[in-house]
């Protein structure tokens, strides 16, 4: 993988870290309380819901990146991709959660990733309800930011299935069938599972294993260098690359994680 130089890093980082208090005085001066409600679904009974929010964000997050980095690519959920001409590409969803969203649960994040040669080398994952963010710093490390102080991410070891805090989401995606194949794990999921929320728990240690569906590369990527430097693993649910979205496996230790994909083996 190429390397960035430490003057792009920090170039980057700096912006990267900029965006969440922009990010929350648009939402809370502008936006708060102003949403419309679309179901972007093709199907007839399908829901995916999207609002005018996001859509705001997303813009003005492309005007922001623009005015710093003209050349970069920009791949976002709501618009058409912007080719990147300088090797570095921006990936966003501007409201990871939206569900949550629309109902008033606090859950709900803006995710942003910096690629550099398809390779995420930044993530930050910001929470405007909860007044705190996650993001990848230039030292390998990840971090909490919440007050303006930093807290170090570093995921707590766990080699036993049993005594794991183990949080999922197979709604819609898993058959019951299908759920009683890998029931080892099932009835272990204990925790309740909050799109990206849970993913950030898991690096500051509050959980062992994360498992998620239909994850789209907007939702991941952000996530990838946060869960590494905090020193837990990543991949699919056939234990390769999780660049390209689907089904996530997230775990604190590569024991734990070996053992969960042995599991997840019939439905992988």
């Amino acid at each position: 993988m190429d390397k960035i130089n430490k003057k792009d890093q920090l170039k980057y980082y700096k912006f990267l870290n900029s965006l969440p208090k922009k990010i929350n005085k648009l939402y809370f001066k502008k936006l708060a309380g102003k949403f419309k409600l679309h179901n972007k679904s093709k199907k007839s009974n399908g829901f995916d819901p999207v609002t005018n929010i996001d859509q705001s964000i997303e813009i003005f997050l492309r005007k922001e990146i623009a005015k710093k980095f003209p050349k970069d690519g920009i791949v976002g959920e709501e618009f058409k991709v912007k080719k990147s001409k300088s090797g570095f590409s921006w990936i966003i969803d501007p409201i990871d959660g939206t569900r949550s969203f629309v109902i008033g649960s606090p859950t709900w994040s803006n995710l942003i990733s910096v690629n550099y040669k398809n390779e995420p080398t930044f993530g930050l994952v910001n929470f405007p309800m909860l007044k705190k963010y996650y993001i990848t710093g230039t030292n390998n490390n990840s971090y909490l930011v919440e007050n303006n102080k930093f807290k170090k991410l570093k995921v707590v070891k766990s080699k036993s299935l049993n005594n794991s805090k183990i949080s999922g989401n197979f709604f819609g995606y898993l058959s019951l069938e299908e759920q009683k194949k890998i029931s080892k794990l099932t009835r272990l999921m204990r925790y309740p599972c909050s799109d990206a929320l849970s993913y950030c728990q898991l690096c500051e240690g509050k959980l062992n294993v994360v498992l998620q569906c239909r994850n789209k590369i907007w939702d991941i990527h952000p996530i990838i260098t946060l869960v590494k430097n905090a020193g837990g693993h990543i991949t699919n649910w056939k234990g390769k690359d999780p660049k390209a979205g689907g089904s996530i496996l997230v775990s604190s230790s590569s024991i734990l994680h070996k053992k969960i994909l042995k599991i997840l083996k019939p439905v992988s």
